[in-house]
């Protein structure tokens, strides 16, 4: 892949009771300026009850914004899979619907995949060393021993291994078999791609964390799972 080839990014955002980020989310992402690369917007309302829905129907977007709905809740990687078909982009990134990873950072999280250097790319928090706080010390910690873990079991050498900011070659990541609905996404696609040898690309990227009595989402039910994720992917090698 090289600069001379046409791109498209597909930007996929799973949503749950974001009314307070909903709107100001795609307006940074409608304000990103990438040049030649088209931009295409999914979004998946994973049955929010907030009012977060009636803001997204009565939202004047774009022709290239798709918005789905969910009948019943069924978490973040259960939206990523629903959105798939619908992108139409070489390129797909994860957005989160709140405004704690800014679309600022797309340009260096899709240069690595444009000029060749890399098929997947990681927007890390811990590399840029002007994020200097975090949700919470449970959520820091988690993070933490997730990618360790990740680390130790798989051989790899990740710095961040949760972040929202996952960056794909859209045909690798439509290859993969997800089954995960929540957050384990993360978890899930990282194995996957170690355990296929893919090499995961690492940028900084801006991080501006939310508290959990502001929304956040993520629990410690979360965590667990994703390190039974890592140990299942290990023992019992189902790729």
């Amino acid at each position: 892949m090289n600069n001379n080839i046409s791109h498209k990014l597909s930007i996929i955002i799973p949503c749950y009771n974001e009314k307070e980020t909903i709107k100001e989310i795609i307006d940074r992402i409608n304000q990103i300026n990438l040049g030649p690369i088209q931009k295409e917007v999914i979004i998946v309302d994973d049955y929010s009850t907030d009012g977060t829905q009636d803001i997204l129907k009565t939202l004047n977007v774009p022709q290239d914004h798709t918005i789905l709905y969910h009948l019943k809740n069924y978490g973040k990687g259960y939206c990523i899979r629903h959105a798939l078909p619908h992108c139409t982009g070489n390129i797909i990134i994860i957005q989160d619907a709140d405004l704690e990873y800014s679309p600022r950072d797309y340009p260096a999280l899709i240069q690595p995949i444009i000029t060749g250097e890399a098929a997947i790319v990681y927007g890390s928090r811990e590399r840029n060393k002007k994020n200097k706080t975090h949700s919470g010390v449970l959520f820091y910690l988690g993070g933490i021993l997730v990618t360790k873990l990740t680390n130790i079991l798989f051989n790899s050498n990740l710095t961040d291994q949760p972040t929202c900011y996952k960056v794909f070659k859209t045909d690798i990541l439509k290859a993969l078999s997800l089954y995960e609905n929540r957050f384990g996404f993360c978890s899930e696609v990282t194995v996957q791609l170690l355990k296929k040898k893919i090499r995961i690309h690492e940028v900084p990227i801006s991080y501006y964390p939310r508290k959990k009595y502001e929304g956040k989402k993520i629990g410690i039910k979360d965590a667990c799972r994703a390190i039974y994720i890592l140990f299942k992917y290990r023992l019992f090698n189902p790729l």
